[in-house]
């Protein structure tokens, strides 16, 4: 059977950005337009780290992605 890293386990192999970039939406409950403020980048930069690490995580748990 295989073995199911658990979310941590995926959030820490993330790169550092993207982590924190993350943290700061889901954890945190930043918003896109909040985070860019925050770390003086466009709201649409912010956007794709956010859809892209999401797909990563799901991708790595197995979840069927939609488009």
């Amino acid at each position: 059977m295989k073995q199911v890293p658990t979310i941590a386990e995926l959030i820490a192999s993330l790169p550092e950005e993207e982590r924190f970039i993350l943290t700061l939406h889901y954890l945190k409950g930043l918003s896109n337009e909040e985070i860019a403020k925050t770390l003086g980048v466009p709201a649409r930069s912010v956007a794709a780290v956010v859809e892209g690490g999401k797909r990563r995580l799901l991708a790595a748990l197995d979840f069927p992605l939609t488009n």
